[in-house]
């Protein structure tokens, strides 16, 4: 069986708490009687939990992760970047998704209440903002992560990318090569993100003199299917299009199928554009132009921002912006 830290304490003739701050440091003891515990330590070969000694501290140095799915394409990469500075430091990370939705909210609310982490990193899953400023309000740090500064009113500490810019940057691209009738397939328009980019693509656009129809502007919610579909409504209601800007990589994966479903060449006939920047988009056939988001990078911010707390300093009151880069490949370049 397991020495545990009551066999310490009899055969050092001390009391559990006692052994407790020997452990930990805390108390003023007799020094005499610190040794004596120390000795009984090693002669039993007792080994303590770091959890209960952390707890002991007050600190768990494990934080804790909600995201709303795992299932998202860039997830792995926010999760990754927040991984590798949590495990340099020696902290743990405790993930929560919002897969089952109010089971898996009662699930994160009782380890919230059982103070199983020392703060959150969170991508907010629909519907529980008010929730998460609310722990916010009570003391838990937290740092979010993603465009839903927009709506959490600067109340939390977020890191986000520049989604209008990353947007506009894909439009001056298409002007570039020459293409002045762009299609645009947007997210969600609940999305702060979805805003930012339909904004900064027609506003560049519109600035070059090109200005972008409302019919030319279809609603999307970032899958495959919306991709493609968007393209099939656009060539049955004859609309002239000579590139697509798709609001995120998978629907720019549906469109280019589309387009050649129709007969048409990519990027020859139409250049298509995607925004993410996820791993396969390099892959694909053709390899797809998109806006890198720096997903890694914005899991490593936002890691740093809360270990920086622990450590004494103050979480930010303005959000930490990552710059969005435009990447140019074989969908828009033949």
């Amino acid at each position: 069986m397991p020495i545990t830290i009551a066999d310490v304490a009899a055969r050092a003739k001390v009391s559990k708490t006692t052994v407790s701050r020997v452990l930990n440091g805390k108390g003023e003891l007799d020094e005499s009687t610190a040794a004596r515990v120390r000795a009984v330590i090693e002669e039993l070969g007792y080994v303590p939990s770091a959890r209960a000694v952390n707890l002991a501290r007050g600190r768990t140095r494990v934080i804790g992760m909600l995201v709303p799915s795992l299932t998202w394409p860039w997830m792995g990469e926010v999760l990754q970047g927040a991984v590798d500075v949590l495990e340099a430091e020696e902290y743990g990370l405790l993930l929560f998704t919002f897969n089952r939705g109010d089971d898996s909210m009662r699930q994160f609310a009782a380890q919230v209440a059982a103070k199983s982490f020392d703060g959150l990193l969170a991508i907010e899953p629909e519907g529980t903002l008010s929730y998460l400023v609310t722990l916010h309000n009570r003391g838990l740090p937290m740092v979010l992560i993603d465009d839903r500064d927009q709506i959490a009113g600067g109340q939390i500490p977020t890191v986000g990318t520049t989604n209008h810019s990353g947007a506009a940057d894909a439009a001056r691209h298409l002007l570039g090569i020459g293409r002045h009738k762009p299609l645009v397939i947007t997210g969600p328009s609940r999305f702060g993100c979805t805003v930012q980019r339909t904004d900064g693509f027609s506003s560049a656009f519109a600035e070059a003199g090109h200005p972008i129809p409302d019919t030319y502007v279809l609603p999307g919610d970032f899958t495959v299917a919306c991709g493609s579909d968007g393209v099939k409504q656009a060539i049955a209601a004859g609309l002239d299009f000579d590139a697509v800007f798709c609001h995120n990589d998978l629907s720019a994966f549906g469109a280019v199928q589309a387009v050649q479903d129709a007969g048409r060449r990519v990027p020859e006939d139409v250049a298509v554009v995607g925004f993410d920047d996820i791993p396969m988009a390099a892959h694909h056939q053709p390899a797809l132009s998109t806006v890198h988001q720096p997903m890694r990078e914005m899991g490593e911010a936002a890691a740093r921002t809360l270990l920086a707390h622990f450590e004494g300093t103050a979480l930010p009151n303005r959000p930490t912006v990552i710059p969005a880069t435009f990447t140019a490949r074989a969908s828009t370049q033949p």
